[in-house]
């Protein structure tokens, strides 16, 4: 039986990617460094899991010769970029991405349990919460985030944390994914993994799902089906994802009955 949707945050929940880079040439600025990412160098960063892990990337491949007085900089510049990401969210209000509010409400109302399962740290999540969710009724029983896992993505660590906090077997779990790295973490927990394509997703980064979108679609406006499993209208809908997760094996079923 089908018993919780496990969720990543980062261009899965909402398209936040690109906020997390203007925050962090926020805290540049702040701190007096001429350095700015623009769009395509934050795209190669992305490979790197974690702000904080990105951040030490970019100073060890870029600036390995002030290194050691850039790293004692580090945790000021990522704190700034903390504070400046949450007023970004705010400032912009943030929306979550196409469907995912009515999926969530979907799966509240059938009484299944909801979790996030994020490589960002805590105070980034419960700021794009606050600003979708009334104050008292953010619909996640558990929030694993990447700071209280070992390990970050494409380890499983963090997924781990949320199957064990929902007390639920990945059996009867789905994972909503946007990127390799987060592909691999989820099933490497053994979670099957539905993939919603971001504005930094690369073009094969989704291999691995059991069904990759666009994004999970409305009624009368439905997403574009990129590979897998397809969904009749165009909508990822709790029904649908029941149907389909009382398919033992998905993979033997011929592909034009792959329909939820």
């Amino acid at each position: 039986m089908l018993r919780a949707l496990i969720f990543d945050v980062d261009g899965t929940l909402a398209e936040t990617e690109d906020l997390h880079r203007q925050a962090f040439n926020r805290a540049f600025a702040e701190v007096g460094l001429p350095w700015r990412w623009d769009a395509a160098l934050y795209a190669d960063l992305l490979t790197v899991m974690g702000g904080k892990e990105r951040l030490a990337h970019f100073i060890d491949t870029q600036h390995a010769a002030e290194a050691e007085a850039l790293h004692a900089l580090a945790p000021d510049i990522h704190a700034r970029k903390t504070a400046a990401y949450g007023a970004l969210v705010a400032e912009n209000r943030l929306p979550l991405r196409p469907g995912i509010a009515r999926l969530i409400a979907e799966a509240r109302a059938a009484g299944l349990r909801l979790a996030v399962a994020t490589t960002t740290s805590r105070p980034n999540v419960d700021r794009l919460l606050a600003v979708n969710f009334p104050p008292g009724n953010t619909p996640f029983d558990v929030i694993a985030a990447g700071d209280a896992a070992d390990r970050k993505k494409p380890a499983p660590d963090v997924f781990l944390l949320a199957l064990a906090g929902l007390d639920v077997a990945a059996a009867e779990a789905v994972a909503f994914e946007d990127s390799a790295a987060g592909i691999s973490s989820a099933r490497a927990a053994g979670l099957p993994v539905l993939a919603t394509r971001s504005r930094y997703t690369d073009s094969h980064a989704l291999d691995g799902a059991f069904s990759a979108v666009s994004d999970l679609g409305e009624p009368g406006h439905p997403h574009r089906h990129i590979a897998g499993l397809e969904w009749p209208g165009g909508v990822v809908d709790l029904a649908g994802l029941m149907r389909w997760h009382g398919v033992l094996d998905v993979g033997a079923v011929p592909a034009a009955d792959r329909r939820p």
